[in-house]
């Protein structure tokens, strides 16, 4: 597992940190309940914030029953994040069986 997995693609195009498909937050964290992943950093503000030429990675992962969480580490090669359930959902997300 690397220590920080990519957010390849952010499909939120509403979300302050969201610079033409990709997430200028120089880390982000999933939350969101059971069976449903949400990416907890998303804001709507109107305004464009983040850093520039920064390709986010997953921070934190509260989401234990993601088959992809490693003590609360995300161990996906890479995630997305889009519109699902709420505004900004990890598509990535798997519940364990």
């Amino acid at each position: 597992m690397t220590v920080t997995v990519p957010v390849t693609e952010c499909a939120v195009s509403n979300c302050s940190f969201n610079d033409h498909t990709h997430c200028g937050a120089s880390g982000i964290t999933i939350g969101g309940n059971a069976d449903h992943a949400q990416c907890a950093t998303f804001i709507d503000t109107g305004v464009h914030g983040g850093l520039p030429k920064v390709l986010a990675s997953v921070g934190a992962c509260q989401r234990t029953e993601c088959i992809h969480n490693d003590h609360l580490m995300c161990g996906a090669d890479s995630v997305r994040v889009g519109p699902g359930a709420d505004n900004a959902d990890c598509l990535t997300y798997e519940h364990t069986v």
